[in-house]
Formats: C-alpha cells, sequence, structure tokens
C-alpha cells in the first residue's frame, strides 16, 4: 500500500505506526483508517516484530475525526467513514466480539503500546484506549468530545473505558467530555505512565525494547489472549484455562531458555515465533 497519512518503520524489533497529518493535529480520516489497519496487520504478519508503538507526528497523537468530514456528515444526515478501500483485518478471526473496528486490537498476538505526544480527542481517544498500554506526555490533552458534537460514545467506549477507569469516572468522562490532562488520566488509571515530553518515545522504546527482547513471543501472545478474553468470563474458567496453558507451554522451548537464562542470570535468547 503507499501510504500518505501514516508512516510504518520496523527497528529493533519494534515497529512505529505515526499518524502523519501534523497541519492536522493528525485527525481521522478514511484514508488514516485504512492505512493504520494495513500497517498493524503488515506487523501482526512479521515475526520480527514483537511489540508497535503508535504515536503522532508533531504536537498532537490525534484530533479526532478531521472536521471536515464531519461537515459532509452534517450535510449527508448520515454517517460516512470515509473507507474507499478494502480494510485490512489484523485481529480477526480469535473471538467474534473483536471482529469489528478498533476492537480489533484486542484479537492481535501483538501488544500495541500509545505513545500519546499531545491532544488525543474523539477518536483519538478511542485508538489509546483500544491500545493495551498508554504512555503520555506530561500535559497532553484527553477528551471523548462526543458529547459536545451531540453524539453518543463511539466505537464501544461506553465498553471499553469503565474497565479501564472505572464506572464512575467513564461516566463523567463520557456525560461531560471535560478535558482531562495525562496527570488526571494517570490518577484515573487511563494513562500508564506520564513523562516530559520530550522523554515520551524514549521511555516507550525502553520499555518495548524490553518486552521485545526480555520476553517470549509466545509468552506476550497468549498473555493477551488471556487478559481480554477472560473478560468475558468467570474466575474459575480462567483459573482452568490457564493451568491447561501453563502445562502446555511448559513443554516449549521458550519456557525452556527461560529456565536457563535464569540459572545462568543473563537475559534470555528467546527464538523467533515460527
Amino acid at each position: 500500500m503507499d501510504l500518505h497519512v501514516v508512516r510504518y518503520v520496523v527497528t529493533d524489533r519494534v515497529a512505529t505506526v505515526t499518524l502523519d497529518r501534523p497541519e492536522r493535529l493528525n485527525a481521522w480520516t478514511g484514508r488514516m483508517h485504512t492505512e493504520y489497519r494495513w500497517c498493524l496487520a503488515q506487523a501482526e504478519a512479521d515475526p520480527a516484530v514483537r511489540v508497535v508503538v503508535v504515536t503522532g507526528a508533531g504536537r498532537g497523537f490525534c484530533a479526532g475525526a478531521d472536521f471536515r468530514a464531519l461537515e459532509k456528515n452534517v450535510a449527508a444526515g448520515g454517517y460516512d467513514d470515509g473507507v474507499r478501500e478494502e480494510l485490512a483485518t489484523p485481529g480477526y478471526g480469535v473471538r467474534r466480539e473483536f471482529d469489528h473496528a478498533f476492537a480489533f486490537h484486542y484479537g492481535m498476538a501483538t501488544p500495541v503500546i500509545a505513545a500519546v505526544n499531545g491532544p488525543a480527542a474523539g477518536v483519538g481517544l478511542v485508538l489509546a484506549c483500544y491500545c493495551d498500554l498508554r504512555f503520555a506526555a506530561a500535559g497532553a490533552k484527553l477528551t471523548t468530545s462526543a458529547p459536545r458534537l451531540g453524539l453518543p460514545a463511539e466505537f464501544g467506549l461506553s465498553w471499553v473505558l469503565p474497565r479501564l477507569v472505572g464506572l464512575g469516572h467513564a461516566t463523567d468522562l463520557l456525560l461531560s467530555s471535560r478535558v482531562v490532562l495525562a496527570e488526571e488520566a494517570a490518577a484515573m488509571g487511563l494513562v500508564n505512565r506520564v513523562v516530559p515530553p520530550a522523554e515520551l518515545l524514549p521511555a516507550t522504546y525502553e520499555y518495548a525494547r524490553a518486552l521485545a527482547h526480555d520476553v517470549s513471543a509466545a509468552s506476550l501472545r497468549e498473555t493477551k489472549r488471556q487478559i481480554y478474553g477472560d473478560l468475558h468470563g468467570d474466575v474459575g474458567t480462567a483459573v482452568e484455562r490457564s493451568v491447561a496453558l501453563t502445562d502446555e507451554m511448559m513443554g516449549g522451548a521458550d519456557y525452556a531458555e527461560g529456565v536457563r537464562a535464569w540459572t545462568e542470570r543473563r537475559n534470555p535468547d528467546f527464538p523467533d515465533p515460527t
């Protein structure tokens, strides 16, 4: 695919997906949606990629839907996502409920980290919330936006936010669409870590490389599937599945290497997934 509004680079087992419309604070369009999903599909299919980092070019992460597109929706009297090409389907086929816009992140085996470098509003906040982890620059502004536009919670955010920050905080953010800074978002649990803006990408990459090199790809894949799969079940079933999976993975090469590295007091050298 010819990439026009998203950049994709792989370095040292980490894929970086950069939303690249800085003159519009990386406002979301159908073209960006198409390119973003294509990039994630590339990362998911590449055994050399262990972690994905998503960030924005310039001073914003993603300011939400492009207002020019919103104005067209007003004129049309309905929603047009702007997508004109067939979309890639990373994460599809794992669970039926993950086979939807943005929810597909939960079906991906590869962890996705959002590096929120600036404003994340509307669909930009949605994107960050569906990532597995969120690192943010100090002072970055986050908002749901939708209520101020006369719209409901977008793309399942009414399901996602209560699971990230609890019902009280989620209700506050969804009903008011007030702006919260990264520091308050971290206190809620919406953001995992807040760092000075100049340190955001170095800190994110340090964490991503630790996952990419010190944790087995099989462990990342299965643990991520446990996290999102077990949201839909009960604790007893989660215990049973984890016991069975532990027994299965103890017969694998990654476990043997992990034990050797532990006893030899060195970093593990896990093989690439096949």
